[in-house]
C-alpha cells in the first residue's frame, strides 16, 4: 500500500504506548481510560475518545489486527484525503462507533433491568447487585429469571468498551468507496478480491453477529454495533466528500 505516512506512524505508536503502559499499570488504566457504560461510576466523559487507544489486555491478537489494518488501509487513505480529512474520518468514526455501542448498551440494560423489576426484585436489590458484581464477580442468581437477561444486565454494566476497532472500521468503509475496485488479498483465499465486496462482506458479517449475538470471528463479546456505528460513520462522510468533490468538478 506504499509508504506509511506521518499520521498513520503517530497513531500506531500512540496505540502501541498505551498498550504498553496500560501492561505495567494494570487494572487502573482500564478504569480510568476505557469506555465504561454511563451508568457505572467509572464511566468518564474523556473515555469516549481514550478508549480509541485502548486493547484488550490478555494477549496481543486485538491490537495486533486493529494496527494491521490501520497500517494496510490508513496510508493510502491518508494519501488521498491529507492529514485533516484523515484524522477527522478516524475520530469522528470512532465517536460514532462508542455512540451507538452505548445506545445498544442502554437497551439492552433498560430491558433486562425492567424484567428484573417486573419478576419482583427491587431497584435498591438491583443496584447491589450491580456494585456487588463489580467488585468480586458473585453474584445472586434469581429463579424467575433467565440467565440470558441477567447475563445482558450484568455484562453491559461491567465489561467495558476498548480498541480502535470502531475508527478502523470507518477507515475500512472510506477506503471501499475511494478504492471500490482495488484487488485485496486474504489468507487462505488465492485469488484477489475487489475491496468493495471484501470490505463489505465483512461489514455484512457483523452485521449478521450483532443481530443475532452469533460471532464468526473474535469473541463472543465483540462490540458489533460499535463496528458497524464506526462504518457508517465512515462511509457517510466519505460519500458527501466525494460526491461533493464530483460536483465541485463537473463543470470544470
Amino acid at each position: 500500500m506504499g509508504r506509511i505516512t506521518t499520521t498513520v506512524k503517530t497513531l500506531l505508536i500512540a496505540n502501541v504506548l498505551f498498550f504498553i503502559g496500560s501492561q505495567f499499570i494494570g487494572d487502573f488504566a482500564y478504569k480510568l481510560f476505557a469506555l465504561w457504560f454511563p451508568e457505572n461510576p467509572n464511566f468518564q466523559i474523556w473515555q469516549v475518545v481514550t478508549h480509541m487507544f485502548m486493547h484488550a489486555q490478555e494477549g496481543i491478537s486485538h491490537i495486533l489486527f486493529n494496527m494491521f489494518a490501520l497500517y494496510i488501509f490508513g496510508s493510502a487513505l491518508e494519501n488521498y484525503l491529507g492529514q485533516q480529512k484523515f484524522l477527522f474520518i478516524y475520530f469522528s468514526a470512532g465517536l460514532g462507533a462508542a455512540g451507538l455501542q452505548i445506545l445498544f448498551s442502554y437497551f439492552n440494560f433498560n430491558s433486562a433491568y425492567e424484567y428484573y423489576v417486573n419478576a419482583g426484585v427491587s431497584p435498591d436489590q438491583i443496584q447491589n447487585m450491580l456494585q456487588t458484581v463489580y467488585e468480586t464477580g458473585q453474584y445472586q442468581v434469581y429463579d424467575k429469571i433467565p440467565q440470558d437477561v441477567t447475563t445482558d444486565l450484568l455484562r453491559t454494566y461491567i465489561v467495558p468498551m476498548v480498541g480502535a476497532s470502531g475508527a478502523i472500521f470507518g477507515i475500512l468503509a472510506a477506503f471501499a468507496i475511494v478504492y471500490p475496485n482495488m484487488p485485496l488479498y486474504i489468507i487462505f483465499v488465492p485469488i484477489p478480491i475487489k475491496a468493495k465486496y471484501l470490505i463489505g462482506g465483512y461489514f455484512a458479517i457483523n452485521v449478521f453477529s450483532a443481530l443475532t449475538g452469533l460471532s464468526l470471528f473474535g469473541p463472543s463479546n465483540t462490540a458489533y454495533w460499535a463496528h458497524i456505528g464506526g462504518a457508517i460513520i465512515g462511509f457517510i462522510v466519505m460519500w458527501y466528500w466525494k460526491k461533493n468533490e464530483f460536483n465541485a468538478n463537473r463543470w470544470n
